[in-house]
């Protein structure tokens, strides 16, 4: 029987050790983690990219709403400025002083042997300019409106035709004082000052003239 020898086992031998190497298998292993870490670093990355993207959307959405929440503001505010004008408005004309009125009560008040020569109405508004809202240290002082101070004064210029040397201007003054118009609108508590200005002298012909002076009771508007 024949004797065979294999004069390359050892050779074998070697590489068979080194194909079975366990660092070989750990760079292998290595590798493909190094690969499995790469591919996640890249799905992160293109993960981010698009939250990144989102993002911008929703920043250039805010803004473009953010813009319009600054327009509405700002309509708001006109709105509310305009109301309040057309409030200020409507409260002045209905509360304005008007001649016609003065004028109607005028007629209604008259005692005998008196003679209204002349009438007069002076008007005076001053103004108080707007007080802006200011900051100081650490609290904030409210702004404050512009308003109207309104000053009124009736001015009356009579004659006493009874020859009395002025004995009808008391009465006169009471009729005044008494009327209903004047009460509603210079006392709330029925007693109107009318003040007495000048009288006499008695003239030739008998008149006695007298002046008389209303003032209405300041508003501010």
């Amino acid at each position: 029987m024949p004797i065979r020898i294999n004069l390359l086992a050892e050779s074998q031998a070697l590489e068979e050790l080194r194909r079975r190497d366990p660092v070989k298998r750990a760079i292998w292993g290595g590798a493909l983690l190094v690969g499995a870490m790469l591919g996640y670093s890249i799905w992160l990355q293109l993960g981010a990219m698009r939250a990144k993207s989102e993002v911008n959307d929703l920043k250039a959405r805010i803004a473009a709403q953010d813009g319009e929440y600054k327009r509405v503001q700002a309509d708001q505010k006109k709105y509310a400025d305009v109301n309040n004008k057309l409030a200020k408005l409507l409260q002045l004309s209905t509360n304005r002083f008007l001649n016609g009125s003065v004028l109607n009560a005028l007629q209604q008040t008259t005692v005998d042997d008196v003679q209204l020569v002349h009438f007069r109405a002076e008007e005076r508004y001053t103004l108080t300019p707007e007080v802006p809202a200011q900051t100081n240290e650490d609290r904030v002082i409210p702004a404050k409106p512009a308003t109207i101070r309104e000053h009124i004064k009736l001015m009356f210029e009579a004659r006493d035709t009874s020859g009395t040397g002025g004995e009808q201007v008391a009465k006169y003054r009471a009729a005044l004082g008494n009327c209903s118009y004047f009460q509603h609108a210079l006392s709330k508590t029925n007693q109107v000052p009318v003040k007495l200005i000048s009288s006499g002298p008695e003239s030739p012909d008998g008149k006695y003239p007298f002046s008389l002076e209303l003032s209405y009771p300041e508003k501010v508007r």
